[in-house]
């Protein structure tokens, strides 16, 4: 019964494989490239739509 209380709080801790690891890390290497390569391309579109808008008339 404390088991089960336990794992149902989150206090329980699992070992992960070599390779679980490995592959976690790879997907989180993965995932901040991805969020570097939409911050790089909301900010060039930012400065695309500010540049258009220059009227110097």
């Amino acid at each position: 019964m404390e088991a089960s209380k336990r794992r149902l709080a989150g206090d329980t801790a699992r070992t992960a494989t070599t390779e679980e690891v490995k592959d976690l890390r790879r997907e989180a290497r993965d995932l901040k490239e991805c969020v570097a390569d939409l911050t790089l391309e909301s900010r060039l579109l930012k400065k695309s739509i500010i540049a258009d808008g220059d009227d110097d008339a």
